[in-house]
């Protein structure tokens, strides 16, 4: 289900800003920074195709959807 988001972000239908995570970055502390609560990690790791994990990679390209409300409209949210 989670596959929507992935490939909403592939073809561009969601729009996302892309960087490359640094050391001691976790994708619930970014989820916090962008959308204001950290339980949305697995929408970033969704977007980015890295599957259920928080701790990822420094050096890791990732891709963080610019509206949680967008990403959650693929999966009928």
């Amino acid at each position: 289900m989670t596959s929507r988001i992935f490939f909403a972000a592939e073809r561009g239908a969601l729009k996302c800003t892309v960087r490359i995570l640094r050391g001691g970055e976790r994708l619930d502390t970014i989820a916090a920074d962008q959308y204001g609560d950290s339980q949305y990690w697995w929408v970033i790791a969704s977007a980015t195709g890295i599957g259920w994990c928080l701790q990822v990679p420094p050096g890791t390209s990732i891709r963080i959807p610019l509206s949680l409300g967008e990403a959650l409209k693929f999966l009928g949210r």
